[in-house]
């Protein structure tokens, strides 16, 4: 009925407050997890202060890829969710399914800079922890030196990856795929209230997969589950989410390709032989996780947060390792091993956040106290396996047993990181200043088991800060300026039996974001510089030793556009050029190998929502890569650029009959085209991944 002015009712004021996101098929995310998206595109994203901050006051370049854009790209690593991000180098190593090895900005973050739920995820060297993209709720990428917040870490920035938490909403989906290499997989979501009470959230993720890869020595097994838990007051004042996981991974051991040199050049020349045999190829990686996060807010000037996690990993692994051919050239020489790795990692991060106003200035201050551990004992030992021939070679041939003599290496070794940190986001008129200051502790200490027993012990200590001046304009433009400094561990002693110093980064950054009001749409970019020190080099002296005389430079630009302002349209945009350059040391004036100079890479996905095509959804991307040099002494001939075609598409039947809503099919391929070129990255072990075809059904009820 129509409504007139004198039947208007006043009524009580209703406060709505959400927890987690629906998870359903809305494109927004709530912020829980510190992630707040709509569509593609971020608005929030906690990595990059700690605090719930508009990304336009951040002083820093940060990316957020959402689950919408994994789910449309049916990312199944990390390195496939962050392949179309600026700055960042995605799969230097090609196809590796061991490893989720990322650079950013030039600089690897695997390991120092990978976070879970803003909690640095300690691993061991093989046991590392394998994020399964199905679990998250996005990924969000700070770039450039973070140890203000985070504490020792690669200068290029880190990564932080969201668990998919409780929802308010009861949410269920099943999805099952079949695709490329005998790919079989089926996995399940489900979350809601608890027996109806809404202060009690629950949510519950699984995952089984069966799959061979195009890697003779390598599967892609994994079984994946993940419970998570919330309980909140009736005020939503106090709040605790439990957060859990158990990993189980079968990859394998030795992967990827045999590198030969050429007898006329001296070049190292990718080769068809592969590492690894059928017959003895389990790695066999379980991991498992358990924490919370708590917060409290006493009134609307202070809260305190806690977040905590314990976590431990295991790998036994034996494998073939091919060497190269016979002096003849007739049979192709193999060996076996055995790697035993363990690794313990403890992690709390203790927060006060304090808003008040002084006159005009408003701030938002985050006190910390964060201390991370870790143990890790890593064991290995070497066999024989029969050589095969090499004018009919057959892997999987004969029976290869693996190693049974004594450990050639077995050691102990542990981490111990105390830091704290003060930060403070001023707020005059339309200027943000963001100042902060950490001060961290640093122990390791490394023991042999066998003898003879040596201990070697080391401790260090650093000052981060960082410093960045934003201006937020009416029209959604924010130029920015910002300083910041990272540190990292550096292991080993000179020749005169001194522990080295930790090396050191700083950045200055330069950058104009794009976030009109009302408006899903961003663009990012940036001009920055960073210098590391204090890089390992070879002793001229004592060639048996190293010491700290290498520098390294990176200087860039990076621009990335990310858009949902169509109805069905999401897009992602993004170019980057980088120099990296050693200035000192060993290679000084050459080119960093692996990072390519140009960077371009777009990816649109469109959905129908009406007329005869309604249902239909296609998406399409590219991803240049610009050539890269073949190793650091820059005398190997470069990998050339090449271009890498992926596509999708999808139809949602609940469109065509409502009885069928929540059904979904879906198609994705990767590297359409089957390009698998070489990449010689200090010795030609690698190779792009081929094409890769997954298949989807996903039920959503």
């Amino acid at each position: 009925m129509p409504a007139h002015a004198q039947d208007t009712i006043t009524l009580d004021t209703v406060v709505v407050e959400g927890s987690g996101g629906t998870g359903g098929e809305t494109a927004g995310s709530s912020g829980e997890g510190g992630l707040r998206t709509d569509g593609y595109v971020g608005t929030e994203a906690r990595v990059g202060t700690k605090t719930d901050t508009d990304l336009r006051k951040v002083p820093q370049s940060v990316a957020v890829v959402s689950k919408k854009e994994l789910e449309d790209r049916k990312a199944q690593t990390l390195v496939e969710a962050a392949r179309y991000t600026a700055g960042v180098r995605a799969g230097a190593f090609g196809y590796d399914p061991g490893f989720d090895t990322l650079y950013i900005r030039g600089f690897n973050v695997a390991d120092t800079g990978y976070y879970r739920d803003g909690l640095r995820s300690l691993g061991g060297v093989f046991s590392v922890y394998r994020n399964e993209p199905y679990g998250l709720e996005g990924v969000t990428i700070l770039k450039g030196p973070s140890s203000v917040l985070y504490g020792s870490s690669a200068p290029g920035g880190l990564i932080n990856l969201v668990s998919k938490r409780p929802t308010d909403a009861p949410f269920r989906e099943i999805e099952t795929q079949i695709g490329s290499h005998n790919r079989a997989q089926v996995a399940f979501d489900a979350s809601g209230p608890l027996a109806g009470n809404d202060n009690v959230l629950y949510r519950i993720t699984g995952l089984k997969r069966s799959a061979d890869t195009e890697l003779v020595g390598s599967r892609d097994d994994r079984d994946m589950i993940a419970p998570a838990l919330t309980l909140r007051s009736d005020d939503r004042n106090t709040q605790i989410t439990v957060l859990g996981e158990f990993v189980d991974v079968t990859t394998g051991g030795a992967r990827g390709y045999v590198s030969l040199t050429d007898p006329l050049t001296g070049f190292a020349v990718p080769s068809g032989l592969q590492q690894g045999d059928p017959n003895l190829r389990p790695f066999d990686n379980q991991q498992g996780r358990i924490g919370y996060e708590a917060r409290h807010r006493f009134n609307e000037t202070v809260e305190m947060r806690q977040n905590l996690r314990y976590q431990r990993g295991q790998v036994d692994t034996s494998y073939v390792s091919t060497g190269g051919l016979s002096p003849d050239g007739r049979q192709v020489l193999r060996s076996t091993g055995q790697i035993v790795d363990e690794g313990d990692g403890f992690a709390v991060d203790n927060q006060v956040q304090v808003n008040l106003d002084t006159g005009p200035l408003a701030h938002t201050i985050l006190g910390g106290l964060d201390y991370a551990q870790a143990d890790t004992r890593l064991a290995f030992r070497f066999g024989t396996a029969p050589s095969l021939d090499a004018a009919n070679v057959i892997y999987g041939s004969l029976p290869v047993p693996g190693p049974t003599g004594p450990f050639f290496s077995d050691t102990d070794s542990s981490l111990e990181q105390t830091g704290i940190y003060l930060q403070d986001q001023i707020e005059y008129q339309k200027f943000v200043l963001t100042l902060g200051g950490r001060y961290d502790w640093l122990d390791t200490d490394s023991r042999s088991n066998l003898s003879p027993f040596t201990v070697t012990e080391q401790s260090d200590e650093n000052f981060s800060g960082r410093v960045g001046l934003s201006y937020l304009f009416d029209n959604g433009l924010t130029p920015y300026v910002s300083y910041s400094t990272s540190f990292a561990p550096t292991s080993g002693l000179s020749a005169a039996g001194l522990p080295f110093d930790p090396t050191e980064g700083e950045q200055t950054e330069v950058g104009l974001k794009y976030a009109p009001a009302g408006l899903p749409l961003t663009v990012d970019a940036a001009l920055f510089r960073i210098r590391q020190s204090g890089l390992l080099g070879q002793d001229s002296n004592n060639i048996n030793f190293q010491v700290q005389s290498g520098e390294v430079e990176s200087e860039g630009f990076e621009v990335q556009a990310t858009a949902s302002i169509v109805d069905g349209l999401n897009l992602v945009a993004s170019y980057t050029y980088l120099d990296l350059t050693f200035l000192e040391g060993d290679n000084e004036g050459n080119i960093v190998t692996g990072i390519p100079r140009h960077q371009f890479s777009l990816w649109g996905n469109y959905e129908a929502v009406s007329g005869p095509l309604d249902g239909l959804g296609l998406g399409l991307g590219a991803r240049f890569l610009g050539v890269t040099e073949g190793n650091d002494a820059n005398t190997q001939p470069e990998n050339k650029s090449r271009i890498l075609i992926d596509a999708s598409a999808s139809y949602d039947f609940g469109a065509a009959d409502q009885r069928l809503e929540g059904v979904r099919a879906q198609v994705n391929v990767n590297n359409l085209f089957d390009k698998r070129d070489a990449l010689c990255n200090n010795g030609c072990f690698y190779r792009e991944q081929g094409r890769q075809v997954i298949g989807s059904l996903r039920y959503r009820f």
